[in-house]
């Protein structure tokens, strides 16, 4: 029997066909509808007679919608039908009405079939196909591919359709990083995920269900599965995603009911909409869930609504910890998934679910404490949720050579893992070109980890332990507080006539009082405005003058200018502590480990005697500094070296300009 890479090269050359009218990036537009509709055909060949008769039966019954679509899946044995009297074999019989045929035909399914074709907007590439002369001839090659079941298995059918989708991505690899991840990365992913649940999995029985929120499509969910099948046959996963994008989504829906995998009837385990706001699981729990989130996506469209559910409903919905900046929406993703954790009872066969997530780099670090980024990460780490961190090496992904970074968040570490986060710098570990698959660099992406490098990072990590590309951090490591660090604020008072003028400008009812001041005080400057104020105030309530606040506020500041010679400024005037000078306020971020007075007595103090500590505005914060903890310092070069190198490149010049003047 014939493997699926024959049927894929099969259904690739008839991509052929559409060369002129359309571009390659535009092929899948076509061709995965097209597979979609042949395989469908195929699948419910056995049974079309049956259907077309309990269809004619129940025709102006009683029985309509959803009621009506159950009966007839009923009769065809599969979760959806076709009550067309056309299928592959009479549309290639008549070409003169093949656009009007194939609309017909593909109205004929169930309504889970027809939404997808929907979202594909698939009417719109067979009116295009059949103005370029070309529907008929698609459709007739597409007849002469057999994807019966008894000839290509379901299994076989998602391999086809994964290889399909991948080269299609591939021919579009402009944009296809928004829904297509690296296989390779998705099984490094999937490696990490199930690696400590060999037995959990081998049990008989064994249910597991797994969440992709940004599914595109499909292929986590798709690589997922293929793990499962490899390594623990026995085992039963369920898988479920969700997407906004339309076509990605009926690619996505597709594959899942091409390989019957839908666990809740009517190919409903792939949900279309919105995650942040219109969340199709609402209320689920997961033991698993895979995802790669668009970098750097922008949720100012949703702002709205994520804001209220935060501002309202706090730690009982999605976004409690805290809201990252609306130009990056992925700690948003994350929240999204930790809130439907299951819970760790053994006793009623709940054991707690694992995460995996792809971000860059700013989730790590972007953000200084009491900001919604440093919140999120506080909330994850204090918790004990963030199992490891993993470094993947640049120019790995299709849109983009940004680095990117591996997330692995659980509710239930190992005993040896607890209290403690791994991180794991494979920015090293890669081969040139794009992929195992295709040796060719795709868009942004140079280059691939081939199977026996993930097999080793998989054993690195498994290992747990400290060296030169895996370190052990205790949770602390990775919190600070945010110390707010003050200087005394130095005025030097004179009254000039400029200063008159204008204090007087704006109270000039006050004029009788400034004369007094001014002639008790005199002109001279003044480096201590505590015993400066202090004679004045004297003078007013000697004059019976009571002075209001902005009036005070406005003579401070019209005749003092600050002097780092001058005396502090007491709070209050009498009041011994230092009035702060905003100017030179500053911060230190203490690590949690440190105590927090010798940090300040050893780092701070040597350099700025005259400084205090403001406790009241500590704030604690985290960051992940990857870059800091695999720093490796590379001595500069020899100067004898450069020197050598610099006088080579001036002889190299004087040469070229005599062969020019010469």
């Amino acid at each position: 029997m014939p493997d699926h890479s024959y049927f894929a090269n099969l259904i690739w050359q008839i991509a052929d066909l559409l060369r002129g009218p359309y571009r390659p990036p535009q092929y899948e537009r076509v061709m995965l509808p097209m597979t979609v509709l042949r395989r469908f055909d195929c699948v419910l060949a056995p049974t079309k007679a049956r259907v077309l008769a309990e269809h004619a039966k129940r025709k102006g019954g009683r029985l309509e919608g959803e009621a009506l679509d159950t009966k007839l899946n009923q009769a065809a044995g599969q979760r959806f039908h076709n009550h067309s009297p056309l299928d592959f074999e009479k549309l290639k019989g008549d070409p003169d009405n093949i656009e009007k045929h194939l609309v017909s035909y593909i109205k004929g399914f169930s309504s889970n079939v027809r939404r997808i074709f929907d979202f594909f907007e698939f009417e719109n590439e067979i009116v295009q196909m059949s103005g370029a002369n070309i529907l008929y001839l698609v459709v007739s090659k597409f007849c002469d591919v057999d994807l019966h079941p008894n000839t290509v298995p379901n299994e076989q059918m998602g391999l086809i359709f994964e290889n399909l989708i991948r080269r299609f991505n591939e021919l579009a690899n402009e944009t296809a990083g928004d829904h297509f991840t690296p296989r390779e990365v998705i099984r490094l992913m999937v490696s990490i995920l199930f690696i400590h649940d060999d037995k959990l999995l081998a049990t008989p029985g064994t249910v597991r269900k797994l969440l992709d929120p940004a599914c595109g499509t499909g292929g986590m969910l798709a690589e997922a599965q293929n793990y499962l099948r490899e390594h623990h046959a026995e085992a039963r996963l369920y898988v479920y995603g969700q997407d906004y994008n339309k076509r990605a989504f009926a690619t996505a829906a597709s594959d899942m009911l091409m390989k019957q995998v839908d666990h809740n009837g009517g190919g409903n385990n792939v949900r279309f909409g919105d995650s942040f706001t219109e969340d199709q699981f609402d209320g689920q729990t997961f033991d698993y869930f895979l995802t790669n989130p668009p970098f750097g996506v922008d949720w100012k469209k949703q702002q709205k609504e994520i804001q209220q559910e935060h501002d309202k409903r706090g730690f009982d919905g999605r976004f409690g910890a805290g809201l990252p900046r609306v130009n990056d929406g992925s700690l948003l993703f994350l929240q999204h998934m930790i809130d439907k954790f299951e819970p760790v009872r053994p006793a009623e066969h709940k054991h707690g679910s694992r995460l995996a997530i792809v971000f860059s780099g700013s989730p790590l670090f972007t953000g200084g404490a009491g900001s919604g980024e440093s919140d999120i990460r506080k909330w994850i780490i204090e918790n004990d949720w963030l199992e490891a961190v993993i470094a993947l090496p640049e120019q790995m992904f299709y849109n983009t050579g940004i680095g990117t970074y591996v997330w692995i968040v659980t509710n239930r570490k190992e005993k040896r893992r607890k209290g403690k986060s791994q991180l794991l710098d494979a920015r090293e570990v890669w081969t040139a070109g794009g992929s195992e698959e295709s040796k060719r660099s795709l868009g942004d992406k140079r280059r691939h980890i081939t199977g026996g490098q993930i097999a080793e990072i998989v054993r690195l990590y498994g290992r747990q332990s400290d060296g030169e590309t895996s370190k052990i951090f205790d949770n602390a490591d990775f919190g600070y507080t945010r110390v707010t660090v003050e200087r005394p604020l130095r005025l030097r008072y004179q009254m000039t006539p400029e200063g008159k003028a204008r204090f007087l400008g704006e109270f000039p009812h006050l004029l009788d009082d400034v004369n007094t001041i001014e002639e008790a005080v005199g002109h001279e400057p003044h480096g201590d405005w505590n015993t400066v104020w202090s004679h004045i105030e004297e003078l007013l309530h000697g004059r019976k003058s009571s002075w209001k606040a902005t009036e005070q506020k406005l003579f401070r500041g019209v005749f003092t200018k600050k002097d780092p010679g001058a005396e502090p400024v007491a709070r209050g005037g009498r009041d011994k502590a230092c009035e702060p000078d905003p100017d030179l306020r500053d911060c230190e971020n203490v690590p949690l480990k440190d105590d927090i007075d010798a940090y300040f007595e050893r780092e701070v103090r040597p350099h700025v005697p005259d400084a205090w500590m403001d406790r009241s505005k500590d704030k604690v914060g985290y960051e992940i500094n990857f870059n800091r903890h695999f720093y490796k310092y590379t001595p500069p070069r020899p100067l004898e070296e450069i020197d050598a190198e610099l006088k080579q490149a001036e002889e190299e010049i004087m040469r070229l300009l005599r062969e020019v003047t010469e």
